[in-house]
């Protein structure tokens, strides 16, 4: 899994997903992030790994995207990876579009901060939740991990920054593997 990992990134890591800075430099910058707020190993993972979804459907589709969409991009990831990390990988990956959808219905000013991508593709995702849903969201066990990642999604989108590389955090991704396995 790990050597797909970066065979993944190596080829679709340079595209850039209705964001100014390609797939890598996100990835990095929010596991980054993650390090620098003392998350564990495996939010550090969930961190960089958080969209994964979108390079497998890059691969998928010849590296051609779709805006017009939602790719289910977190559901794709998550299945992708849960061959290999546990659930404390996987489900904050799964949930860190539900977590934005909750943010936005839960601190109105958020949605306004959001970049223009995140503007498009929160409309195709359901928009901001429901009272119920965000009730239900809350009810996950993996909510906090969620919104925490959603929070340094938002934040790793810095252009003309260099913040270290993919490889620099396979030996994390190989231990927490390790762990699981």
């Amino acid at each position: 899994m790990i050597d797909e990992l970066i065979a993944l990134f190596e080829a679709y890591g340079v595209e850039k997903y209705d964001e100014n800075i390609s797939q890598t430099e996100h990835a990095v910058q929010c596991a980054l992030l993650a390090q620098l707020n003392n998350a564990s190993d495996e939010l550090v993972a969930a961190a960089l790994l958080h969209d994964v979804g979108h390079l497998l459907q890059l691969q998928g589709n010849n590296g051609n995207a779709d805006f017009s969409q939602d790719d289910l991009h977190e559901n794709l990831g998550a299945k992708f990876l849960s061959s290999t990390f546990g659930p404390q990988v996987t489900q904050p990956i799964l949930f860190h579009v539900q977590a934005k959808r909750y943010l936005c219905s839960a601190i109105p000013s958020y949605q306004t901060q959001l970049s223009e991508g995140s503007k498009r593709s929160l409309e195709l995702q359901g928009g901001p939740m429901s009272g119920d849903e965000s009730a239900g969201f809350l009810q996950n066990e993996y909510f906090q991990d969620a919104v925490n990642i959603r929070t340094w999604d938002d934040l790793a989108k810095v252009e003309n920054v260099i913040s270290g590389q993919f490889a620099d955090f396979v030996p994390l991704l190989k231990r927490v593997a390790t762990q699981y396995v």
